[in-house]
């Protein structure tokens, strides 16, 4: 490893030299200037990791050499001498911007814990920015891949909203990237340096839900060894990501709304309430008005959770998107699984867009690392493709739809089919979801959307 270099300034001959051949010994490169003009050509020929610099010097002092390099090199981190018993200058330096000071006579144990202790400090900030680059890079809205109508119009107001600390409520089929949207929307807020944390409220038992989000105290039930810090807590000044939000039940909601209303909450066998300060994002697949009409979900959490609501459109919507994200995913899936060389040609895209991808873009992405693992040759061929893709889908005219003059509604279009579907399959729901080629979950989110209910299905046929 490169060692890191510092540039001694000092006017006194000898001691610029004992200050240089210590630090050499330590292990760093050493550049020496006889004065601050001096030191400020070095600097602008190449830049060290430090300066070390004495206070007082003939023509430009440590305080005008310290505030020229604070204006043109704010990150270049300055350790100043002073004489010993001048601490008012030391204090002066730090007011002006330098890291720490050493007194003269020099200690050189205290001289090597000073540049170590600087140089691991610019060094862990230099790597803080570096992770921050990359994940701006990685979570901008810029990164949501697609170009379509749809998705430009949610990203927009998902930037928008991302400003402010309002709660958000995505909506959007399972497998459509709503985790992605919400950590955009997390690193472009003003909450970009805290906490993100999330819970799936449909992966959680219920018996453990609570104290995974509220956390408990000691003792407050069996098992409880030790105090516990709940995902709330621990998104303190940041944001919480409440995923399927429509499988919390009823009593968790009142304590849900009770923390986004007062800004506290409760652990289990707790007395006292804590504070916190989170921003909400919550999303689900499900209806959420339907399951207030049915007293499955609080009406006043929905507008609460509500404020600026969020439609992730199904990948079926954003057919134009379809090629990019294949892109996308074959070449991540060509450098995973080390086949640089594969090819997949264009003429095989109309394929992958003709599908309507019940399981979104979740189910695009793991079926290119499939073709990507199994294909027989450098080009990905027709034979290597899943047999739904294969498949010619029957043309929209065998359907013999009648359109009439006077329009049509296309929600009621959509509950007569999920309808039919049903009743040709005496009210199977994997059967009726594999007849309209989209998964069992999609068309229970469809049935509850149209008020469906089991029980008319039952009825059927």
């Amino acid at each position: 490893m490169t060692p890191a270099r510092i540039l001694v300034v000092d006017d006194d001959d000898n001691l610029r030299w004992v200050l240089q051949t210590q630090l050499e010994q330590m292990g760093y490169a050493v550049t020496t200037a006889p004065d601050g003009q001096a030191a400020l050509h070095a600097i602008d020929r190449d830049p060290p990791a430090l300066v070390l610099t004495d206070w007082k010097m003939p023509g430009m002092s440590g305080m005008e050499l310290l505030e020229q390099i604070r204006r043109d090199y704010p990150e270049l981190p300055v350790l100043i001498i002073t004489a010993f018993g001048t601490i008012q200058s030391a204090v002066q330096a730090m007011r002006a911007g330098a890291y720490d000071y050493l007194t003269k006579p020099i200690d050189y144990d205290e001289l090597a814990i000073a540049v170590s202790r600087v140089l691991e400090h610019f060094r862990l900030v230099e790597e803080v920015r570096t992770l921050r680059a990359s994940l701006d890079r990685k979570y901008g809205f810029e990164n949501i891949i697609g170009h379509s109508e749809a998705l430009l119009s949610v990203l927009d107001t998902a930037a928008r909203a991302a400003l402010s600390n309002s709660t958000i409520l995505i909506h959007a089929e399972t497998g459509t990237g709503k985790e992605l949207l919400a950590r955009a929307i997390h690193f472009n807020s003003r909450r970009r340096d805290k906490p993100f944390v999330t819970i799936n409220c449909g992966a959680i038992p219920r018996d453990l839900l609570e104290s995974e989000l509220f956390g408990h105290v000691k003792g407050s039930f069996t098992g409880a060894m030790t105090h516990k810090a709940g995902k709330v807590e621990l998104a303190d000044r940041g944001t919480l990501f409440l995923d399927e939000i429509g499988e919390m039940p009823g009593d968790l909601q009142v304590k849900l709304l009770r923390l986004i209303q007062h800004g506290e909450l409760a652990k289990v066998g707790a007395t006292t309430p804590v504070r916190v300060d989170v921003r909400i994002v919550a999303a689900t697949h499900r209806n959420l008005r339907a399951m207030i009409e049915d007293g499955a979900f609080r009406e006043d959490l929905y507008y609460r959770l509500a404020v600026i609501p969020l439609e992730l459109p199904p990948l079926r919507d954003r057919a134009d998107d379809i090629p990019l994200l294949v892109q996308h995913f074959f070449l991540k899936a060509k450098h995973e699984q080390g086949r640089p060389d594969l090819v997949l040609p264009a003429a095989l895209l109309p394929r992958f867009q003709d599908h309507r991808w019940p399981g979104n873009i979740r189910e695009l992405e793991n079926v290119i690392e499939r073709i990507v693992v199994l294909a027989r040759g450098d080009e990905i061929t027709l034979a290597d493709l899943p047999d739904f893709l294969r498949r010619e889908r029957p043309a929209i005219d065998m359907l013999q739809l009648e359109l009439p003059a006077q329009g049509v509604s296309l929600e009621t279009v959509e509950k007569e089919l999920i309808l039919r579907a049903l009743d040709k399959f005496h009210g199977n729901q994997t059967h009726a979801a594999r007849y309209l080629d989209i998964s069992r979950k999609a068309l229970i989110y469809r049935m509850e959307k149209h008020g469906i209910r089991e029980r008319n299905t039952a009825e059927l046929g």
